[in-house]
């Protein structure tokens, strides 16, 4: 009996071992899909791309040499990447701002008293419709109305606001503020959703305090609404800067980076450069300069998430 005591102690010890050990690596099961799904579509392609930023004309030679940071400094030194920086600045910080003030002023006219329920909710359909048509579906719409024959120039010369019809997307004075016209259409009802979101979470006291101090609706909106939905607005600035920076179905869709690269983007640049040119070196080193302006931006949005939680 004592003999089979001693046998059953180590073989119980290790299967509490084998459970606690099956317990900690649980986790880390869980988790290997993705991990294995970041690592094959993220980290190789990434990987990939930076080699071939190095390396002479990739794709296209059969042995191609290494040639360091030489696609990068022609990048650099290009007056099209340039324009492309400028134009993507533009659109960006004019589209985020819009963005931004847009979608607030919808929040607060959808969060006031003024509007009874029934008339609040047919107002938030038709200020979140933009958001539900795909890009493909945008820039057709957009395309048609801003012809030299459609809605826009006919409601404009029927006004006597222009004397003639004008080409939005043809024409380089007008073209690029068409495409930011458009994306600030598409894009306003994120920013709207999610400050009525934060405006309905402001607690109705810190209203009434300062009713009762003698604070008038701008002094309460200055002292008490902007400062409560401060998290949420730099959170989603940055997020919204991270995904404007990068877009292209819109450009492509409509202007194709012109007329005359007036409405050139860093994406649509990068994909010239590659599928156009067939510079696979040189839109390797783009996509990777693309690459490190993204992580500044994340990195600063990381950044704003851990300060607000």
């Amino acid at each position: 009996m004592s003999g089979l005591k001693t046998a059953t102690k180590p073989s119980a010890r290790a299967a509490g071992t084998r459970s606690q050990l099956l317990g900690k690596l649980a986790p880390y099961g869980y988790v290997a899909p993705t991990v294995v799904l970041m690592v094959v579509l993220m980290l190789i392609p990434i990987v990939m791309v930076l080699g071939y930023s190095l390396m002479d004309n990739v794709i296209m030679k059969k042995n191609p040499q290494f040639v360091g940071f030489a696609h990068y400094i022609d990048i650099l030194t290009s007056d099209s990447f340039h324009g492309a920086v400028v134009n993507t600045l533009f659109f960006t910080g004019a589209s985020v701002i819009a963005h931004l003030v847009i979608g607030l002023v919808f929040a607060l006219l959808l969060n006031t008293d003024l509007l009874g329920n029934r008339t609040k909710a047919v107002f938030r359909m038709i200020y979140i419709l933009p958001w539900l048509f795909t890009v493909a579906i945008i820039a057709i719409l957009w395309r048609l109305l801003l012809a030299p024959n459609g809605v826009v120039n006919y409601v404009l010369t029927s006004s006597h606001l222009i004397g003639s019809q004008i080409a939005w997307l043809a024409e380089p004075q007008y073209a690029l503020l068409a495409v930011t016209f458009i994306n600030i259409w598409s894009g306003y009802p994120f920013y709207m959703t999610s400050l009525l979101a934060g405006l309905q979470g402001i607690p109705t006291e810190l209203f009434e305090a300062a009713k009762v101090d003698g604070a008038n609706p701008l002094q309460r909106f200055v002292s008490i609404t902007l400062p409560q939905l401060r998290p949420i607005v730099i959170s989603m600035a940055l997020l919204d800067f991270i995904w404007t920076t990068q877009q292209f179905a819109l450009i492509w869709m409509t202007t194709g980076g012109g007329p005359l690269n007036t409405t050139e983007m860093l994406s649509t640049f990068t994909y010239k450069l590659a599928f156009s040119r067939y510079q696979f070196g040189s839109a390797s080193a783009s996509a990777a300069i693309v690459l490190v302006i993204s992580l500044v931006l994340a990195f600063f949005y990381v950044r704003a998430q851990k300060a607000r939680d």
